[in-house]
């Protein structure tokens, strides 16, 4: 008995995905993790007030506030990576 070639192989359909725009997206987002949105609105806050503060000439507080700016900043990042791991681990 002789083989013959194999059968043609037919792609397999892509998945399609609903078009999501930014606001769609950025809500998404803001469920799956939202520690981040929270840590970028206390970091704009922070520095907001910091900025404000060195305008004034109350340097003290300023120096402050660009302290607090880094803790702010690095909850965020914490809170980033946090998200990344939960999403790798839930997908798994």
């Amino acid at each position: 008995m002789e083989a013959g070639p194999p059968p043609p192989l037919e792609p397999s359909p892509l998945p399609t995905f609903a078009e999501e725009g930014f606001g769609e997206k950025f809500l998404r987002k803001t469920r799956e993790n939202p520690l981040v949105p929270l840590g970028c609105l206390c970091t704009v806050g922070v520095l907001a007030y910091g900025l404000i503060s060195f305008r004034q000439g109350n340097t003290r507080r300023s120096q402050l506030m660009m302290r607090a700016r880094v803790l702010a900043q690095g909850f965020t990042f914490a809170a980033l990576l946090g998200g990344m791991v939960a999403t790798a681990v839930k997908s798994r």
